[in-house]
């Protein structure tokens, strides 16, 4: 019997010390939803014992289900034919136990049949589910479409899509990206056109590379503006499976076998408006974005902590000279890398979840809220600039973590790591296609850099610089504060040549220099309230001093042919 949530001690660890009671109080309306609803928890204890034991069940369906089906999922993949996307009988059994286990509305209002849990609770299922297959992640991981919904449609397009995604009775896909639009999407193309005397939309026109294409309802960004090229003439639309919506193809890919990517025809597809014309990009998507990016980093650090414990489990059992390998100095030191890197990547995602979930909430009480307090605005305005750094600062580290342990985990294996008897071949497949999908990593430094440059961090660092170390953790802390003050250093060196260019081409690593400032001060937090991850801290924080020293370096270096340079390189 296993339990990728009781087997998982700094899973437990996370939830145990996540601070979730404002968001908590916010999301269940006080805990009012409880004299109401069944579901609802009376308090923040009952909410949090909810939590973990739908955890304990999802981690159990995890271990015993969906771990020991996903070498043939990933072997066999869905079948297409006839326009017709069928999945492995293993992947259906594996909705079949999630949606039995009622989970399928994780974040959805109780209203509508859903949890109403957190995103920090929905991301710590996301986590677990991908460590077991992450390619069920991207059917599970689409209830974003149903959040998006939620947040954005009609009442009378809640009550008809929600509750049925709640059950499982259908399922959603988010489909943006086109043939030559790519991340892009100001110059999406597909069309919405409204019939005047019905004033129904039809949608036509082509979308490419959509997880899941072949769901039953549709979120589509699609040109509703004649004459427009931009955003602005952007919108969003809901439409449901039907003849007119055509798979022509599923791609043929890397990794992820176990969900079909497909390329979608619309030939006047009936669709319903979602929120207003002219904001699908603008406000619609870039929400929806900010929750693929959470729910990917979450994946990432699934395939992260799968991939490590493989190869724990392989050094502790091979032997090579009459020992087992993971007594080789060269071995174990590359484990306590990996491990480090992983409570790394999860100190950030929960940090940033915890934002997503506060700046949702605040932003919910502002938008349906009456006679709303100015504190209230303000910690709306507060909470959404912090997530705006957050998600893609979690996204960058977590994904290019997930790559890197993957990498030495088929490493610490040898040649039998290349061969497909072992998990890790379809790790490191899996894990490559995460710092690319829903915006690559060079696309997440431009989302960060704005929040590095204003130093929206800086109010949390504070916070967590005037925790009461002592010792060792002491010394840590100040030379964290000595990074964080040549990064503050190195951000008002690029500020004041006020040249976008020379910002743009240091912006990557200014970022990085900010992630390893921020995660390293939480991971001395949470070495605070454990010892134990007290020598992990450290290895995380002394393995980036050279690294943070050479970025700190090239962004100061003041070179004025720095530009000039790089495309010379290119063009030897």
């Amino acid at each position: 019997m296993a339990n990728f949530y009781t087997d998982n001690k700094d899973l437990q660890f996370t939830l145990k010390n996540l601070d979730l009671d404002e968001a908590c109080v916010i999301r269940e309306d006080n805990y009012e939803f409880a004299k109401e609803f069944d579901t609802a928890p009376l308090d923040y204890a009952d909410a949090k014992d909810n939590y973990d034991r739908v955890l304990e069940v999802i981690g159990e369906i995890c271990g015993d289900n969906i771990d020991p089906r996903s070498r043939e999922v990933d072997e066999v993949g869905p079948h297409f034919a006839d326009g017709v996307v069928t999945y492995h009988e293993l992947t259906q059994k594996n909705i079949s136990d999630l949606t039995q286990a009622g989970v399928m509305g994780v974040m959805l209002p109780h209203k509508y049949g859903g949890l109403n849990f957190p995103v920090s609770i929905y991301t710590m299922m996301t986590e677990m589910v991908s460590r077991a297959d992450a390619s069920l992640q991207n059917l599970f991981g689409l209830q974003d479409i149903a959040e998006t919904i939620s947040e954005f449609g009609s009442e009378e397009q809640k009550d008809e899509f929600l509750p049925r995604f709640a059950t499982g009775e259908v399922d959603g896909s988010m489909d943006l990206t086109e043939p030559d639009s790519g991340s892009d999407l100001q110059s999406v193309r597909l069309k919405a056109w409204q019939d005047e005397k019905t004033g129904k939309w039809y949608l036509n026109g082509m979308k490419r590379f959509i997880t899941n294409g072949c769901a039953k309802v549709h979120l589509v960004l699609a040109r509703s503006e004649e004459g427009t090229t931009d955003g602005r003439g952007l919108s969003m639309f809901v439409a449901e499976a039907c003849p007119e919506l055509v798979v022509r193809r599923i791609e043929h890919k890397l990794g992820i076998h176990g969900v079909a990517t497909a390329e979608l025809q619309y030939n006047d597809v009936p669709a319903q408006l979602c929120g207003q014309r002219r904001r699908g990009l603008t406000r619609y998507v870039m929400s929806l974005m900010n929750g693929a990016r959470v729910a990917i980093s979450g994946q990432a650090l699934g395939i992260a902590e799968a991939a490590f414990r493989e190869a724990r489990k392989y050094a502790e059992e091979r032997e090579q000279f009459k020992t087992s390998i993971d007594k080789f100095p060269a071995v174990y030191d590359m484990l306590t890398r990996m491990k480090s890197k992983v409570l790394a990547a999860r100190c950030l995602l929960y940090e940033t979840t915890r934002a997503v979930d506060l700046r949702s909430g605040y932003n919910h009480v502002v938008e349906h809220g009456t006679d709303v307090d100015p504190e209230t605005r303000k910690k709306a305005k507060y909470w959404n600039r912090v997530a705006a750094v957050l998600t893609p600062m979690s996204k960058a580290l977590s994904t290019e973590i997930s790559n890197e342990v993957a990498y030495d985990s088929i490493q610490i294996h040898g040649g039998t790591g290349f061969m497909k008897d072992f998990n890790v071949e379809r790790y490191y497949r899996d894990a490559r296609i995460t710092n690319i999908y829903e915006g690559t990593t060079q696309l997440q430094v431009i989302a960060a850099i704005g929040g590095v440059m204003t130093r929206t961090n800086d109010v949390r660092l504070k916070e967590l610089m005037a925790l009461p170390f002592e010792g060792k953790l002491t010394r840590l802390k100040d030379k964290i504060v000595k990074k964080h003050e040549r990064l503050l250093k190195a951000v008002k060196f690029v500020s004041d040549r006020k040249d976008s260019e020379y910002q743009g081409l240091m912006a990557r690593a200014l970022v990085e220099m900010e992630t390893m400032v921020f995660v390293g001060m939480l991971m001395l937090r949470d070495a605070l309230k454990d010892s134990e991850r007290e020598v992990l801290a450290e290895r995380y924080i002394l393995d980036n001093v050279s690294m943070f020293e050479e970025r700190f370096m090239r962004v100061t270096s003041g070179d004025i042919t720095v530009i000039d340079n790089h495309r010379d390189i290119i063009d030897y």
